[in-house]
């Protein structure tokens, strides 16, 4: 039984959640120069099932709908805990990349009627500026090789291959919201995300 490697990771302790125990642990980020996470439950033998999660302080800590990034993280806990092992890493990199201020700048251009990747490029910013290489990096020190990958994100499944790992997709969808129809119709249609009509 291939058990979770700590020995990149800054700091790890026991984690109990409503979804059951997992162990957090913390890696050092080389790009985005912020601590990132592994919420890891059980071994990493074989196939695990994996999600990557970038922060998002407004959805996942304050249940904002405009995204649908807090229930994403919310089902991919309950997933691995019912599949009794996998890993979440959560990436520190806010608002796709551009950090909470300019995300919340982005949400007024988005009130007054940009979509998210037009808000984004208003400020200056591309649609997408999010990485993934301290992700790979963190699953290799993991030992994970094979990783059933929750994502409706093309561009993790890429990084992930380009980097060596054997990938499937695992459709990680989430019923649209009145608030965020919008939001994720645009990441459907302009930035290649696999989400079905909603």
């Amino acid at each position: 039984m291939a058990e979770p490697c700590e020995d990149d990771a800054l700091a790890a302790a026991r984690l109990p959640t409503r979804f059951g125990e997992f162990r957090i642990i913390a890696f050092p980020g080389e790009t985005a120069n912020r601590e990132h996470i592994a919420l890891v439950l059980g071994d990493m033998e074989g196939e695990v099932l994996v999600r990557i999660h970038s922060e998002c302080l407004t959805g996942d800590v304050f249940h904002s709908d405009r995204c649908d990034c807090g229930e994403q993280l919310d089902l991919a806990m309950e997933r691995i805990a019912e599949m009794g092992h996998g890993v979440i890493i959560y990436l520190r990199q806010e608002g796709r990349g551009i950090g909470l201020v300019n995300k919340l700048h982005a949400y007024n251009l988005q009130d007054d009627g940009l979509d998210t990747v037009e808000a984004n490029e208003k400020l200056g910013f591309s649609g997408e500026m999010r990485q993934y290489g301290d992700a790979v990096t963190i699953l290799r020190s993991l030992g994970v090789g094979k990783a059933a990958l929750l994502t409706n994100n093309p561009a993790k499944i890429e990084a992930l291959r380009e980097a060596g790992l054997t990938v499937r997709r695992e459709p990680h969808i989430i019923t649209p919201k009145a608030e965020n129809r919008d939001y994720l119709s645009t990441k459907s249609n302009k930035m290649g995300h696999l989400i079905p009509p909603g």
